[in-house]
C-alpha cells in the first residue's frame, strides 16, 4: 500500500514537473478570469440599477453581450498576437534578440523534413508527407489564427448585443452584428487591444536583446554578448 503511494505521489511529481508552465498559465488563467465574472458582474448589476432595471444571476451575466464582449475582444488580441509573432518570427530577424532565429545561417527550424527520415515517433503528418504534411509545417500559425478569428466573430455578436442594450436603454434602434462592425465603438474596442499587444511583443524582442533572466527560454544567457542572436 505504502509503495504503491509512493508510485502516484511519484507520478503526480513527474506530470507537475513535465507540465509546470502549462498547469501554472491554465491556473492563473482560472483565477483572473473568475475575478473578471464576478467584478464584472458587479459592474453589470450596477450600471442595470442605474438604468433603471433589475439585477441580473450570474448565469444571465454569463450569456450577456457585456460579458461575451469583454471576454472575447481581449482573446482575440491575444490570439491575433500570437499568429502574427508565429508568421513574422519565421521570416523577419532582430539581430542580439532571444526571439529572432539567428541571423545569417539556418535555424534548425528551417529544416525541410522531407529532406529527413522521421522517425517512428515524429508527428504522424510528418511520416505520412503530402497534403498532411504541407498543412502541418504551417498548423501553428492556422490555428491561431481561427482561434483569432472564432474570437472576433464573438466579440462582433457580444458587441452588438451590449451595444443594441444600451441603445435601447437610450430609445435608440437596436443594430445586428453587420451593422456593429460598422461602428467607431467596435474598431475601437478592437484596435486598443491590438496595439497593446504588439508593443508588448516590441519590447520583449528589443529588451531581450540587452538585458538577460536567468533560467528562462525567453532570454540569451546572462553572460552572452548583446550582439549574439537566439536564445
Amino acid at each position: 500500500m505504502i509503495a504503491e503511494r509512493e508510485v502516484r505521489v511519484s507520478r503526480v511529481r513527474r506530470l507537475a514537473r513535465d507540465n509546470g508552465l502549462l498547469i501554472a498559465c491554465l491556473a492563473l488563467f482560472a483565477v483572473f478570469f473568475l475575478g473578471m465574472i464576478f467584478s464584472g458582474w458587479s459592474v453589470h448589476n450596477e450600471e442595470q440599477q442605474s438604468h433603471g432595471s433589475a439585477s441580473v444571476s450570474l448565469g444571465q451575466y454569463l450569456v450577456s453581450g457585456d460579458f461575451v464582449e469583454a471576454t472575447f475582444e481581449n482573446w482575440e488580441s491575444e490570439f491575433l498576437q500570437m499568429g502574427m509573432y508565429v508568421v513574422l518570427t519565421a521570416l523577419l530577424y532582430q539581430k542580439g534578440s532571444s526571439e529572432s532565429k539567428p541571423v545569417g545561417k539556418r535555424a534548425p527550424q528551417d529544416a525541410d523534413p522531407r529532406g529527413e527520415s522521421g522517425s517512428s515517433e515524429s508527428p504522424w503528418p510528418v511520416r505520412k508527407g503530402g497534403w498532411a504534411l504541407r498543412l502541418y509545417e504551417n498548423s501553428l500559425s492556422l490555428i491561431f489564427f481561427a482561434l483569432f478569428f472564432a474570437s472576433f466573430v464573438l466579440h462582433a455578436m457580444g458587441g452588438a448585443a451590449a451595444y443594441s442594450d444600451e441603445q435601447v436603454h437610450h430609445g435608440e434602434a437596436p443594430v445586428g452584428v453587420w451593422e456593429y462592425l460598422g461602428t467607431s465603438q467596435f474598431w475601437f474596442e478592437s484596435m486598443q487591444n491590438w496595439q497593446s499587444e504588439f508593443i508588448a511583443v516590441a519590447a520583449i524582442v528589443f529588451l531581450s536583446i540587452y538585458f538577460r533572466q536567468r533560467g528562462s527560454a525567453e532570454s540569451k544567457p546572462v553572460a552572452d554578448p548583446h550582439k549574439r542572436t537566439g536564445a
